[in-house]
């Protein structure tokens, strides 16, 4: 298994490329993303495979210097578990 990056999602993704668990962050008008969604194939749950994503998302965000609004409740509660991440957030 392996993470794919791509620019406005990160995707963990078995040997054949199937994605098994996803996060997608699109573009806002104000320059930000918004981290809309969270996925997790129902093998993969409860393994922290969604908190290795959101880790990978927030990389992303410091390397190309982006911040970010938060509609998805898996991400709200993340990022309220990692304070040192939340100057990616924007209110």
């Amino acid at each position: 298994m392996q993470l794919e990056i791509h620019s406005h999602a990160i995707e963990y993704v078995d040997p054949d490329g199937k994605a098994l668990a996803r996060v997608t962050f699109p573009d806002r008008a104000d320059g930000t993303v918004d981290i809309d969604h969270t996925f997790v194939d129902e093998s993969l749950r409860g393994q922290g495979v969604a908190s290795m994503l959101m880790r990978a998302v927030a990389e992303e965000l410091r390397e190309t210097g982006r911040r970010a609004h938060l509609s998805c409740s898996y991400a709200k509660s993340w990022f309220e578990k990692h304070p040192q991440e939340l100057d990616l957030v924007v209110e």
